[in-house]
């Protein structure tokens, strides 16, 4: 599996795909440039099985037909690493997302290696191998691609191809491969991929620094800059930053005049959506108050909780320990909180960190189960 096989031709694309259909499983990925656009733009997929290595060109090939019907079967697993973006440019191709998947950054916090650790560091542990980093730079769009480059591209899953039977043998030796299917599966859904530019105002930075009407005119705005991006397929950035949508919220300008003085506003946005922008603020102003968005309410604990929630991060330490996994992969500090604080819905009570970790917790905050400390070391009765 030394040479890879580079795709584009029909023809190519074709054989490639006969020699992948006796497959149950193939390693994929994707390069793409998303600078100056919207939607991320496909510039490479990359394949590997441990037989063989391919390398295809969606810029020079128009039908990518016999490789989407390819990742459409459901009886062929696509093992990809930090998935999300790869699957993102699917669902934007065509409203579809491969399935099913394994991610071996999901699965490696199973097995020790930390909470999201990266694909290089992940071959180096699980393979030993030390992968170039020269090329994480390149413009994929550019044509030719060079030797190198597509030697790059091709180690994206030449190693993941030679990594995830280990990884996979590991988690079933370890009783933790089924832990994974709910991760997987929601990984997986479409829905998780369709732009929601009625929710954008819930992602601006400095959200909760904005009250009452100012979340409305803020909504008003995140909803327009989203819908807009999305028309012009340009980077949401390039119309309004996060920041200049809140300062626009905050001092609710009526006039051009009040435009300009709004630090960071581009030249060219005031120029084209200058009444746009004014008519949005005024929208926000006119939002009745029982329509107002509200901010997710923040757990609020109180000092006795406080203190329980420090000895829950302890006790959390200790069950991560005991099952050699990176406390991070299971909980956040947030998490914690919630369980203290009561939350039913706690991300720590659901799956395999509920079989974990949350369980354990929850016992212990109802007093069903006691800690102790014996020669040095934290024990639960």
């Amino acid at each position: 599996m030394d040479h890879a096989r580079f795709i584009d031709t029909p023809e190519a694309l074709e054989a490639l795909c006969r020699d992948l259909e006796s497959c149950s499983w193939l390693a994929l990925d994707t390069e793409f440039i998303r600078e100056k656009t919207y939607y991320p733009q496909l510039c490479l997929i990359q394949v590997a099985t441990p037989d063989l290595v391919a390398c295809i060109d969606p810029l020079a090939l128009e039908d990518l037909a016999p490789l989407d019907r390819l990742l459409r079967r459901p009886d062929l697993l696509k093992v990809l690493h930090a998935a999300g973006q790869d699957l993102e440019i699917f669902y934007h191709r065509d409203g579809t997302v491969p399935a099913p998947i394994f991610d071996t950054q999901v699965a490696a916090s199973l097995l020790g290696h930390g909470d999201q650790i990266g694909y290089g560091k992940l071959i180096q542990a699980v393979l030993g191998v030390e992968l170039e980093k020269g090329h994480s730079r390149t413009d994929w769009a550019r044509r030719p691609l060079d030797p190198e480059q597509l030697a790059y591209a091709a180690d994206d899953v030449r190693y993941l191809a030679q990594a995830y039977p280990r990884i996979r043998d590991a988690l079933e030796r370890s009783g933790r491969l089924t832990w994974l299917e709910e991760d997987f599966r929601r990984l997986a859904d479409p829905a998780g991929y369709e732009p929601a530019p009625d929710a954008m105002w819930r992602r601006l930075k400095g959200i909760n620094t904005l009250r009452g009407i100012q979340l409305a005119i803020a909504r008003e705005l995140a909803r327009w800059r989203e819908q807009e991006a999305m028309r012009a397929d340009r980077p949401r950035r390039w119309l309004l930053q996060d920041e200049v949508i809140l300062d626009l919220a905050r001092r609710k300008p009526s006039t051009p005049a009040d435009l300009e003085r709004i630090r960071g506003l581009q030249e060219q946005t005031l120029r084209r959506h200058s009444q746009t922008l004014l008519d949005l603020v005024r929208a926000g102003l006119s939002c009745p108050q029982e329509a107002w968005p509200v901010l997710p309410p923040r757990v609020q604990l109180s000092p006795a909780q406080e203190a329980l929630a420090d000895v829950a991060m302890g006790l959390l330490r200790h069950q991560a320990q005991l099952n050699d996994i990176s406390p991070a992969a299971i909980a956040t500090r947030k998490d914690v909180e919630s369980l203290v604080a009561g939350n039913a819905d706690c991300a720590l009570l659901k799956g395999w960190r509920a079989r974990l970790a949350g369980k354990t917790l929850l016992q212990w905050l109802q007093g069903e189960r006691a800690m102790r400390v014996e020669s040095g070391q934290l024990h639960l009765d």
